[in-house]
């Protein structure tokens, strides 16, 4: 996502020197002396800071504009629009890379109001501003709302200076102290409400919500001490950490995301505007620490809200974790295991598939089902009308018999070219893979990408018309979405069915730090369509056999506690597994900082037997054992973005 995914994670996003940008407007420096300066050093507007470490205390001294009266006590300016003149304050650091450069600068006189930030950014587009940081300068440019992604993306804007000149009075001050980010500074409410309107013209209550927090101190420096990593560092040079590090911890190392209520405020993205040859960035993995102070000026971009921009990097203190591996099935239990492989294809390096096997044979210990998603057709993104995907599922299998592990079979079906969304022109879809010295797949013909599979009675139990077969293509529930791939095994004489989801994404929804409150998740709306539709094809199945053992799949997009999840197993049908691991172990993704559930196993009342069924591998007397293996997501080496999961059933 998650928090939730504002936008499908996977969609294109550009890297630190191709950052996009609002319409060139280069600023210009214009040097003056006498009067102008000596009056403004006279006044006072230019003097060491008086401010305490949390910003709050210390007069204006001035009867001209501030940076405070630019930012004033909402999210909007309230000069937006409007020529500000000779505004006073320190230069405190410098974006010299990409399309939207800049610096920021701070009044170090704050005026003692806790919700108005003294800090803006100065905007000079492609243009290096000639500055250096500790310049005190005097400011004149146009206020502008600037909303990263457009307005119609739901975030927050970025007030800004533009068409900017200034006139440089004197160098090498010392700089206003960082504010610092942690649990007493960071409210644990995370957002004022709205109804779901804007809460833009609302005044800013930075003692009571986080969000609010961090809208009074943009543009500001800020500071993180002794940080731990919740997020990975990413290919794009960014990572996150927590300020608040005693709240809702994973038991490896994250911050977990548990409810709607609470996104877990203390998150904080960190990037630099240090030169990478000078302070490469460091490549963390969630449970690592930024030891020491991690400061700079307080960002809000459409890739993950607020980021410290830091001129000052904490040095990495690796907590060495470790990627697990689950035990293997024994004689008589059925493993079953699924993973988003994320756009694989044909194309990828030879490495990605050889990792893929890897932790198939060696960390999920060679399941006997696996459901996959994300496998690309042959010609992977090359949108040319190829819709087969037998070149890369070989490929894979070809990889784990090398890898040691069983020779794999697969079953799939084929989509119609450009309908089940994901990249354009891949045709991504869901597909088994088994290992037939262990279980057999009852092939039955006639499944196909628009024909619905159906469920009719074989020898007093359930049965599939075709297997494999696809749940109710034709429902607009799977508009440009992923359509469900049913297929019937046997194991050691008991039939079972294996149902392979990859639920609509999260692209579209408004993001945890959206302008409007609370969020709209709009996409919400079909995946409960989806469950709907996948929720009434086992009711079919547990009607014509009550005891029919059935194994719901996949990655559904959603969380636990989503109103998704609830219609899935609405009438009993279906247990969701991540429900009965311990807390701080219910997650196998990370976005922005927050480790969540998007996959699930899920199972029919059957399979759970009079024991239920339970988390983690170990204990006799339980017929369903059920893990989550974290590999990936909490990792910066990824062979994939998901986390693998794998149930053990003994029939």
């Amino acid at each position: 996502m998650p928090s939730s995914r504002r936008r499908n994670s996977r969609i294109g996003r550009t890297s630190r020197i191709s950052r996009p940008s609002r319409p060139s407007r280069p600023s210009r420096r214009t040097v003056t002396t006498g009067t102008l300066i000596t009056a403004a050093l006279a006044a006072g507007l230019l003097t060491a800071p008086t401010a305490d470490a949390t910003g709050t205390s210390g007069t204006s001294g001035a009867t001209g504009t501030r940076i405070h009266d630019i930012q004033g006590t909402t999210r909007l300016s309230p000069l937006a629009g409007k020529q500000v003149s000779e505004v006073p304050g320190v230069v405190t650091a410098i974006r010299s890379f990409g399309s939207a450069r800049g610096f920021w600068f701070q009044d170090p006189r704050p005026d003692g109001d806790d919700a108005t930030s003294e800090a803006v950014f100065v905007y000079t587009g492609p243009t290096t501003p000639s500055v250096t940081v500790g310049d005190a300068v005097l400011v004149s440019g146009t206020v502008t709302e600037y909303y990263p992604g457009g307005e119609s993306a739901g975030l927050q804007s970025v007030t800004e200076l533009t068409k900017a000149t200034w006139t440089v009075a004197s160098s090498g001050n010392a700089l206003p102290a960082a504010f610092t980010l942690n649990a007493k500074t960071l409210p644990e409410s995370y957002a004022p409400s709205n109804r779901g309107g804007s809460i833009e013209k609302l005044p800013l209550r930075p003692g009571r919500y986080a969000l609010d927090r961090f809208e009074s101190l943009e543009g500001m420096r800020v500071a993180v001490r002794d940080a731990p990593v919740t997020g990975a560092t990413s290919s794009h040079k960014d990572l996150w950490v927590t300020a608040d590090p005693r709240h809702h911890r994973t038991a490896r190392g994250g911050v977990l995301y548990g409810s709607y209520a609470d996104p877990n405020a203390g998150r904080v993205k960190v990037t630099s505007l240090l030169p990478f040859a000078q302070r490469p960035f460091p490549v963390a993995n969630v449970g690592d620490q930024l030891t020491g102070v991690t400061a700079g000026p307080l960002d809000y971009d459409n890739y993950g809200g607020y980021a410290l921009q830091a001129t000052e990097l904490g040095t990495l203190a690796d907590r060495g974790l470790k990627r697990e591996t689950t035990r293997k099935q024994r004689t008589g239990e059925l493993a079953v295991a699924t993973y988003n492989v994320e756009n694989l294809a044909p194309q990828n390096p030879q490495t990605k598939f050889d990792r893929l096997a890897s932790a198939l044979v060696t960390n999920l210990a060679s399941p006997d089902i696996v459901a996959l998603e994300e496998v690309q057709d042959d010609s992977g993104a090359k949108n040319d009308g190829t819709v087969g995907a037998g070149a890369t599922l070989k490929k894979l299998t070809d990889a784990v018999a090398k890898a040691g592990g069983p020779r794999y079979e697969w079953r799939q079906i084929d989509p119609v070219d450009g309908k089940d969304g994901g990249q354009p022109g891949g045709n991504i879809r869901t597909a088994f893979l088994f290992n037939p010295a262990r279980v057999s797949f009852t092939d039955a013909k006639g499944g196909d990408s628009t024909t619905a599979v159906k469920v009719v009675r074989d020898h007093g139990r359930a049965a599939l018309s075709a297997s494999p077969g696809r749940v109710d293509p034709a429902n607009e529930a799977w508009e440009n979405s992923r359509k469900p791939l049913a297929g019937q095994f046997t194991f050691r004489g008991e039939r079972v069915f294996v149902i392979a989801n990859h639920f609509n994404s999260k692209g579209g929804d408004q993001g945890l730090d959206s302008r409007f409150q609370p969020p709209a998740r709009t996409s919400e709306v079909q995946r409960g369509k989806q469950s709907k539709a996948v929720n009434t094809f086992v009711k079919q199945l547990l009607a014509a056999d009550r005891k029919a053992k059935v194994i719901v799949a996949g990655d559904l997009n959603d969380y636990q506690f989503s109103p998704a999840l609830t219609t899935l197993t609405s009438g009993g049908v279906l247990t969701d597994l991540v429900g009965l691991l311990p807390a701080k172990e219910r997650y196998g993704y990370v976005y922005q900082g927050n480790s969540q559930v998007l996959d699930h196993i899920l199972t029919s009342p059957a399979m759970n037997g009079r024991n239920g069924a339970r988390g983690k591998a170990g204990k006799s007397g339980k017929r369903t054992d059920y893990d989550i293996v974290h590999i990936n997501a909490e990792f910066a080496d990824q062979a994939s973005d998901h986390d693998p999961q794998v149930l053990r059933w003994t029939p």
